[in-house]
This record gives C-alpha cells, structure tokens and sequence, in this order.
C-alpha cells in the first residue's frame, strides 16, 4: 500500500504541474481575448493550433490520467476512517476524471470538426466550434460541482480522521466550496479560483503522499 501511495503522490504532483501549466500557457502565451466573435476565435486556435492542442491534451487527458490514480489512492488512505464516506467520495472523484477526460477528447475532435470546415464555410464552422465551447465548458472547467463535492467529502474525513494535515483539510474544504458555488451563473468566474487553489492543494497532497506514503 505504500508504494500505491507514493504512486498517488506523484499523480498529485502531475496534476498540479498540468494546471500551471495551463494557466501559464493561456496566461502570457495564447490569452486570446475573450470578446471575439465566434468565427474571430476559430481563426485564433486554427493560428494557434499546436500550442492550445498540446496544452488541452496536458491539462485534460494527462490531468485525468493523474487524477483517476490520485482519486483511488486516497481512497485507500481513507477508507478505513469513514468507509461509506470515502466510498462517496470515490464516486464523486471518478465521475470528475471521466468528466475531465471527456471534455479534453471533445475540445480536440471538435476543433478538428471546426478546422476542416473553416476554409469552406467559416460561419458554420463558427457554429461548430460554439457549440463543441458550451459542451466543454460544461464538462471541464465552466461548472466545478462533481471536483468541489470530491474535495469537500476528502478534505472532511482528512479532518476527522487525521490521516491528512489539518490545515491541508481545511484549505480542500474551502477550495471545494468555491467549486460547488460555480453552479450558479453569477458566481460562473470563480472556477478560475477553483483551479488555482487546486494547484496548492494538489502539489501539497502529493508532497504527503510521498514522504508520508503509509495510510
């Protein structure tokens, strides 16, 4: 068991790395604004292609990957706690990576959809790549309920139980919280604190994980 969880910490520290680099990457090489039209914005990820579909496959697929180990590895760890607990929360944490996963895999075959239609027919392509946005949005970053409840349910039996730093707890309970209010439209902006936060939680855990690899 030790070894898995060594494994789970290193998946941990992936899945932070993804998300600086994704926010590094979309931050001060390709911040496209975000007023452009639909068809303005096609153009700018055709321009822009390798970079943004590299970054996706980094951020969603590789980061999914990671998340997948690092959900079954707490699971482990935390199980004997509170098991229906952390039998929610696995629920919850594997539903999150098919999520992300998904949402990766349609960003990519959708801009590749939109590409081939572009230099035909620029404004149906437009309408392609507007709906394969609401879809990923949806599934991957626009609403964070499914990552929030994981956090809140693995973040609660970390405090209860002690197997986990209690301010570790405690930052992971707020981050989730902030997660689960991006379902309602008005507070749509705080998934970007979401997805910060998670950079120090997950480089955090994973650094536990490895030193302290015994559940």
């Amino acid at each position: 068991m030790d070894r898995f969880q060594q494994i789970g910490g290193i998946a941990a520290l992936i899945k932070g790395g993804c998300y600086v680099l994704g926010f590094s990457v979309f931050i001060f090489f390709i911040d496209a604004p975000s007023f452009l039209e639909p068809v303005e914005s096609l153009r700018f990820l055709i321009d822009n292609q390798a970079l943004v579909l590299s970054t996706i496959m980094a951020i969603y697929l590789l980061a999914g990957v990671a998340l997948l180990v690092l959900v079954l590895a707490l699971h482990e760890r935390l199980r004997p706690a509170m098991p229906k607990t952390a039998q929610t929360a696995t629920a919850f944490g594997l539903i999150w990576t098919g999520l992300v996963l998904a949402s990766g895999m349609i960003f990519i075959a959708g801009s590749q959809s939109a590409e081939a239609l572009f230099a035909s027919d620029p404004e149906r392509a437009a309408t392609v790549w507007l709906s394969v946005n609401i879809v990923h949005d949806a599934l991957g970053g626009g609403i964070e309920l499914v990552g929030g409840v994981w956090m809140v349910l693995v973040s609660w039996i970390a405090i209860r139980d002690g197997k986990l730093p209690k301010p570790l707890g405690y930052l992971g309970l707020l981050i989730g919280i902030v997660g689960i209010l991006t379902v309602a439209p008005p507070l749509a902006e705080l998934a970007a604190i979401f997805g910060l936060g998670q950079i120090a939680w997950f480089l955090w855990i994973g650094v536990i994980m490895l030193t302290r690899p015994r559940a």
